[in-house]
């Protein structure tokens, strides 16, 4: 099997040759392990395509996961200079004093106009100043203050507008098919709405809008759901084998279970229907603390749950999950990616994935990965050890 059939027949549990491998990498671990310049990376299709698949390659992982929207081929006419310093992280400088920092081994970091000395946070809305009606989706891994007022976003929606989405969005997906859309499994990203209310208000100040303005919150929500609900089929018609919804926010170190009911399952379950009639599965990534909700995440209507961080980072079981919802959903990940990946011996991580494909796998419906992002300084030969354990391990039974 290829590694696009691979992981096709794990999401629908159906049979494998073996269990498939995927890990979505931090930012800063393909620019610590290629030579793609840090600018480059952040700011060009072309650069993060090159670095998807040449990790993909490296790891033989059997997918990959897009997760920075397409570039703008003609960035640089908002550019007025980039500098490198000694140890390869970058600063871009903007027309008009906005700033983006590239380190080497983080994600980008944003600054708004004016030099250091001049610099003043760039203010957020308070909940009255926004208007659900002139919201669709906002994307915080945008280029940087270029366009929308308050965030890093595209420019607020207006009704009836038909070119939200500039074709160049999805520029990195077109790339990474046109290179291995046939051997790997290519999958895209966006954000769930929660996600993008907390992006728009702040974390704390977010929270205590639920509490404080829940109706004008669930207005922005239900507005936030359908922008993503739109890229999602997109990115699903121009070719993506599955539609991740990056939904971070949602477990249990920032709501209960009750709030989860109130103010995520509604607005995705919107979404997850909307991309599914594509006819593309659809898996939700929420991270830690979600071992307490995962019958309300497989209530959303979704094909599968990723992350799934094990106890100290997360409060998942794997065997647990397996009994509770294993037969509903396809699961991807467990593997705690600081307490294993990054710290233990090439020997302990296969030892480890060899256990999580043991419970995985049974049934069917299991793809071995990191719980979260890999870190950016987890040894490689720990990442080429997962794809060996699956194949020690061999076919599952079923």
């Amino acid at each position: 099997m290829t590694g696009k059939q691979r992981i096709e027949a794990a999401m629908r549990h159906q049979p494998v040759d073996r269990v498939p491998v995927m890990c979505q990498l931090a930012i800063g671990h393909y620019l610590l392990n290629t030579d793609v310049k840090p600018a480059d990376l952040w700011f060009t299709s072309e650069g993060f395509a090159r670095a998807l698949i040449a990790l993909a390659r490296r790891y033989r992982f059997d997918g990959v996961l897009i997760n920075l929207p397409g570039r703008d081929p003609l960035w640089m006419r908002y550019v007025e200079g980039i500098e490198t310093a000694d140890d390869g992280s970058q600063t871009v400088f903007f027309v008009g004093g906005d700033t983006a920092r590239c380190p080497d081994d983080d994600n980008v970091q944003h600054f708004p106009a004016g030099r250091p000395a001049m610099r003043v946070p760039r203010r957020r809305p308070t909940i009255d100043e926004v208007d659900p009606q002139r919201l669709y989706y906002d994307d915080p891994h945008c280029l940087g203050g270029l366009k929308y007022p308050f965030y890093f976003g595209l420019e607020p929606y207006e009704p009836g507008r038909a070119d939200y989405w500039p074709d160049y969005w999805f520029r990195t997906i077109d790339l990474v098919l046109a290179e291995v859309g046939e051997q790997l499994s290519v999958h895209g990203e966006i954000f769930s709405p929660f996600t993008q209310l907390m992006e728009l208000f702040g974390y704390e100040q977010a929270l205590m809008y639920l509490i404080d303005e829940p109706e004008r919150c669930r207005a922005i929500l239900a507005a936030y759901a359908q922008g993503a609900a739109d890229l999602g089929a997109r990115q699903a018609r121009r070719g993506v084998d599955a539609v991740l919804i990056s939904s971070a926010f949602a477990g249990g170190g920032f709501i209960s279970p009750r709030q989860y009911r109130q103010f995520v399952l509604p607005y995705e379950a919107e979404v997850v229907g909307r991309v599914q009639q594509e006819g593309v599965p659809v898996y939700t990534h929420t991270c830690g603390d979600i071992g307490d909700r995962l019958e309300l995440m497989a209530e959303t209507g979704i094909d599968g749950i990723d992350t799934l961080d094990p106890p100290p980072l997360g409060s998942v079981d794997l065997e647990d999950a397996k009994r509770r919802v294993g037969d509903r959903v396809f699961f991807k990940g467990n593997i705690d990616p600081v307490g294993t990946l990054l710290t233990k011996t090439r020997r302990e991580v296969r030892a480890d994935a060899l256990w999580r494909l043991k419970v995985g796998s049974r049934g069917g419906g299991y793809i071995l990965s990191s719980a979260c992002s890999v870190s950016p300084r987890v040894p490689p030969e720990n990442l080429t050890a997962l794809v060996e354990a699956s194949e020690e391990f061999g076919t599952p039974a079923m």
